[in-house]
């Protein structure tokens, strides 16, 4: 049945939450199996901008002397999505990995995403997108991660924080919650927001950090390896997690791979990783996984696969 569904044509994903069976309504979101997007933002990367304050002197050296080669090489290796956030939310991924940076000598108030070089799209105007899309969607909850956070002070977090918690407002919900898809429709909550600083620590509607599994490899080989060795280790209990079903390129494979970009090499082995994703199982035990994290989602089968894995836990 799950194969079958996997196979078949891609369906639209937008309202997937609340079309789940009512059993699992009651379940701790920690529980179930939620797709998400690594480095949600990197589908428009600014190739005019310099390099990030947090790279390391020699590449921002480079970047000063050649901007017009280093710019769009990291942008080849940086980019991680193509879809916006829109259609991410539309194709079904509920988990955003937003890695915030404010550039040096910019206004207060202007914050922008960063994975290597800044993107062109603003925070502020990015997070007005989910709101309105959640507004259409009203029993839909997304789980939104800022973090990295380059290049911020204390006054800058504050600035953000108070721009975010008053546009979602009453649709935040607090981390002394345990929530379920029943528990934020009764209370119409939508937003788990996650800030991973410790400026956010005095705010009952910010969440702590989510732990994020990371292999940091190029080979797909050695990532199962990782997320196997992470399971045996054990999930969180009652809480958020990551598993980073996402490739990394590390200088050697850069050099032994010019012709190629961070989506050839995704793309090429996104089957293998698809096949260990379908074996995954959601829920409690020490083994479950909750959150899946992918690359380039949006035009394959990764967020039905992530979907389907939650009928395990009628099962």
């Amino acid at each position: 049945m799950r194969d079958e569904q996997i196979q078949g044509p891609q369906t639209d994903c937008a309202d997937w939450m609340s079309n789940l069976p009512d059993k699992l309504w009651k379940v701790p979101l920690w529980n179930l199996a939620i797709p998400g997007s690594h480095d949600t933002m990197t589908y428009q990367l600014d190739d005019c901008s310099p390099l990030v304050q947090s790279e390391s002197l020699f590449l921002r050296v480079l970047d000063h002397c050649f901007p017009c080669v280093m710019r769009p090489c990291v942008k080849r290796w940086a980019t991680t999505q193509e879809c916006d956030i829109s259609d991410q939310l539309d194709a079904g991924i509920r988990f955003l990995d937003l890695r915030i940076a404010h550039k040096k000598d910019s206004d207060i108030a202007v914050f922008h995403f960063a994975h290597g070089i800044y993107s062109q799209q603003t925070v502020k105007d990015t997070v007005t997108k989910v709101a309105l899309w959640l507004q259409e969607h009203p029993k839909e909850v997304v789980i939104i991660a800022c973090s990295a956070f380059d290049g911020m002070n204390q006054e800058e977090h504050l600035e953000l924080i108070d721009f975010l918690t008053r546009l979602f407002e009453k649709k935040l919900c607090p981390k002394t919650e345990t929530p379920s898809l029943l528990s934020c429709w009764d209370r119409g909550y939508q937003v788990i927001l996650s800030y991973d600083d410790t400026a956010a620590e005095t705010y009952n509607d910010l969440w702590p950090g989510i732990a994020y599994w990371w292999a940091n490899t190029p080979d797909p080989k050695d990532l199962i390896l990782f997320l196997e060795g992470q399971k045996e280790s054990g999930r969180p209990t009652e809480a958020f997690f990551v598993a980073g079903m996402n490739l990394t390129e590390n200088l050697r494979y850069v050099i032994q791979h010019p012709c190629q970009t961070l989506r050839t090499m995704t793309l090429q082995v996104y089957k293998f990783l698809l096949d260990w994703v379908k074996k995954q199982h959601p829920g409690p035990s020490k083994t479950g996984l909750n959150i899946i994290c992918a690359d380039f989602v949006g035009d394959n089968a990764f967020v039905h696969i992530v979907i389907a894995l939650n009928k395990d836990i009628l099962s």
